[in-house]
Parts: structure tokens; C-alpha cells; sequence
């Protein structure tokens, strides 16, 4: 009787403790466009693997990446403040002279402020945040890394950029044979299962390299794709099957933590680092243009949550949120406390459905760049509440839109709301000068 009554206990004491520290896992898309899965209205793509975890949890209608390219959105992730307060305003490149970025150091990462509850967190996929011995996954505070150090992979089978290997296993350098998305899913899947009935909870960071340029999908799922769809165009059939291929992987991954019961105990966050690049066929919506620019359809991306037993199936979440919120919500779910200025804000009520009041946010963009296009300099925007200001091109006037009426962009307010107008760029130049205290060259 008593031994009973002591498993009992037991049981109680480990699900109490599972349901405080659940694994986490974090899947970051690469150019992921609004419209590109099915739950987010996709009439031509089959992403149900991606699209169950909304089902089972939460779908985000307002969610916006923090930048509309790379590099910044990652940092903005990891670091839980805007891109320029990270040290990455821009694209961190292999060449200096076009690198448009550098990850401060005295930033705290989510792997480490997750090792004060206990957490072993580990990165598959592609890091973009510095190719340096300091800025390396190992050095910021994962304790496990297999995947991409570099940027773009200039081909997903021979994994290459600019001719440099910047596959690793750790810090051995590898040259491994396969399709990247295949590789990233199974590592993901070996790394699950090496977690199964360990005692400490795990976080896992798996960010794919799809569906990112070049459009190199498997044969085989192109030939599903166009025998599927007859009618579907080459550029748009490529495109399909790339991200179906990855939403396959990552059904082996969710599969990977049911076969070792740990599903029922990990929080999972779906999103993407910027929106679909139109040029290669993306589907941002009815949202206006894409990757690359400060438009709803560059910077707003499809997200989901799930967590069993904390999030209710089937939810959704209408509160304006950026990729940086993540960590501050990850670490007020596990009642972690630190110092780190952060700029986001947890949105741990909206998961677990408790509604509050809020006014509008005021949250900002900002993209660093090179090339003729930006000449090193900047391309920003500023919602607050309804009202976005934006300049797209350093080269060009502010622009005014009015979200609520107009979440297509199409009605520039600029000369008509001159109190509004006024307001919002004070707001902004200030955001551009606290930006300018955070060096972003390694000096």
C-alpha cells in the first residue's frame, strides 16, 4: 500500500516538474511567404504536418518577423531585442566588404539564459549569425550544433557558398552527402532520440535553409507536385515542392518525439525569418510585395504554437507579435528571471487563452544593406497600433498607411494625416539614434 502510494507521488512530482520545464522546440522557416501553407490559405500546397500543430494548438494572425532578411531575425530570436540592439541591422556575409553585421558580445543568448532552469539546447540547421571562433553556436552557449554556419547554400546537395564548406558538427567541419532539408530533419530526429529519458529538458533550435533560393527541390517532389496540379507553372511547382518536402521532414521530427514520448511534454514554435521572395513564386497573401522589403509581405509570417495540455487546440492569437518576443515568453513560461534589456515582450497569456487589455503597440523594422539599392544605408517602418510609417528605399519619402483600413498598402496617407505623419517619424528618428549606440562592425 505504501509503495503504491509512493509511485503515486513519484508520478505526481515528475509531471509537475515535466509540466514546468517542457523540451522546446523552435523551427525557423527560411522565406517562408504568408500564404505558403495551407492553413494560411495556400489553395495549391499540402503542408499537414506543419499545419497539424496549429491544429493542436495556436495560429498567430498578426505575427511579423523582426526583419525582413535573415540574419537580423535570428539575431532578434536568440537575443530577444530589435536586430540593431543585437549588432545585426543586416545581412551577416562571408566578405567584409558586404557584411552588414556583428553579434554583440555581451548579449546573453536563449541557450544560455535556458542552462539557469537546466535546459541542454542544442542548434540543427543554419546559424547566419557569424562565422568567427567568438560568434560560433559553441561559443554563444549551445551545447550541441549540426548544421550550416554560412548564410544562403549555393546548391542543397554539395552545401557550398562562395566555395567554402560551412558545414560543422560541432567545430569538425564536415561533407556530408544528401539534400540540406533531408540532412537538418534527420539530425533533428538523431538528436531527439539521443534526449530520450534524460533528466534535464532539451531545446532544440531547428532552423531549415528552405525554402530559401536556389529553388532545388528533390526531383520526385516536383513530379508529385505537377502530377497533382497539371496546370501549375515550373517556377510555382518548384517552389510547392521544396516546402512540401520540408513540411515532410518536419513530420519526421514531430514523429521522432512521439516514438520517444516526449511530444506530450514540449512546447513547439513554428514561424519563418522574413516572408516569401515573389520572384521565385512565393504566395505572401493579399499582402503587398515581400522578402527583402518593409511591406506586410516582407516583414508578417505565417506562425504556430502548440504545447498538450497548456495551449487549446484549434486556437488563435490576434495580438501584434515579433520573432523577439519568443524568448522573453520561453523564459517567463519557465519562471526564469534575468537582467537582459529586453525589447520583446512575452506573450505567454495570449498561449495559454487569458485575454488582456492592450493599446496599440509600437514595434519597429529596420534592414541594413548594400548594393546600389541601399548604398549602406537603411530601410525602416513603425507600426503603432493602426498606423504604419515605412520608407522602402533610402532613396524615396516616408509612406503613411492606415492598417485597419487598408492592410494592403494600398492608400498612402502621407500628405492627408500630417499630425499622424509628424508624430511617427519623431518616434522613428529617436528609435534610429538608440539604434546608433550599438556598434554592428567587429572592431
Amino acid at each position: 500500500m505504501f509503495m503504491g502510494f509512493l509511485a503515486i507521488l513519484l508520478l505526481c512530482s515528475t509531471a509537475g516538474v515535466a509540466a514546468d520545464r517542457p523540451n522546446i522546440l523552435i523551427i525557423l522557416a527560411d522565406d517562408l511567404g504568408y500564404g505558403d501553407l495551407s492553413s494560411y490559405g495556400g489553395k495549391d500546397i499540402r503542408t499537414p504536418n506543419v499545419d497539424g500543430i496549429g491544429a493542436r494548438g495556436m495560429r498567430f494572425e498578426n505575427f511579423y518577423a523582426n526583419c525582413p532578411v535573415c540574419s537580423p531575425t535570428r539575431a532578434s530570436l536568440l537575443s530577444g531585442r530589435y536586430p540593431a540592439m543585437a549588432g545585426v541591422p543586416g545581412v551577416i556575409r562571408t566578405h567584409a566588404t558586404n557584411n552588414w553585421g556583428y553579434l554583440r558580445q555581451d548579449a546573453s543568448l536563449l541557450p544560455v539564459l535556458l542552462k539557469k532552469a537546466g535546459y541542454h539546447s542544442a542548434l540543427v540547421g543554419k546559424w547566419h549569425l557569424g562565422l568567427e571562433e567568438e560568434n560560433h553556436p559553441l561559443s554563444r552557449g549551445f551545447d550541441f550544433f549540426h548544421g550550416f554556419l554560412g548564410d544562403m547554400m549555393d546548391d542543397y546537395y554539395n552545401h557550398r557558398r562562395h566555395g567554402n564548406n560551412y558545414m560543422r558538427k560541432g567545430r569538425e567541419t564536415i561533407d556530408p552527402g544528401g539534400h540540406a532539408t533531408d540532412l537538418f530533419s534527420d539530425w533533428a530526429v538523431d538528436y531527439i532520440h539521443s534526449r530520450k529519458g534524460k533528466k534535464e529538458p532539451f531545446c532544440l533550435y531547428l532552423a531549415y535553409n528552405a525554402p530559401h533560393t536556389p529553388i532545388q527541390p528533390p526531383k520526385e517532389w516536383v513530379e508529385k507536385v505537377t502530377k497533382r496540379q497539371p496546370g501549375i507553372s515550373s517556377k510555382r511547382a518548384k517552389l510547392v515542392a521544396l516546402i512540401e518536402h520540408m513540411d515532410h521532414g518536419i513530420g519526421k521530427v514531430l514523429a521522432a518525439l512521439e516514438k520517444t514520448g516526449q511530444a506530450g511534454e514540449t512546447l513547439l514554435i513554428f514561424t519563418s525569418d522574413n516572408g516569401g521572395q515573389t520572384s521565385v513564386g512565393a504566395n505572401n497573401g493579399p499582402l503587398r510585395e515581400g522578402k527583402g522589403t518593409v511591406y506586410e509581405g516582407g516583414i508578417k509570417v505565417p506562425t504556430l504554437a502548440s504545447w498538450p495540455g497548456k495551449i487549446a487546440p484549434g486556437s488563435g492569437c490576434q495580438r501584434v507579435s515579433l520573432t523577439m518576443d519568443i524568448l522573453p515568453t520561453l523564459l517567463e513560461a519557465l519562471s526564469i528571471t534575468t537582467e537582459e534589456p529586453f525589447d520583446g515582450a512575452s506573450f505567454l497569456s495570449e498561449l495559454l487563452g487569458k485575454k488582456r487589455a492592450e493599446p496599440g503597440r509600437e514595434v519597429y523594422f529596420i534592414r541594413r544593406e548594400g548594393g546600389t539599392a541601399y548604398g549602406g544605408k537603411t530601410i525602416e517602418a513603425l507600426r503603432r497600433g493602426k498606423w504604419k510609417l515605412l520608407q522602402n528605399s533610402p532613396f524615396k519619402p516616408l509612406e503613411l498607411y492606415d492598417l485597419e483600413t487598408d492592410p494592403l498598402e494600398a492608400n498612402n496617407l502621407a500628405g492627408k494625416e500630417r499630425g499622424v505623419f509628424r508624430d511617427l517619424s519623431a518616434r522613428l528618428r529617436r528609435e534610429l539614434q538608440r539604434y546608433g549606440t550599438v556598434p554592428w562592425q567587429k572592431r
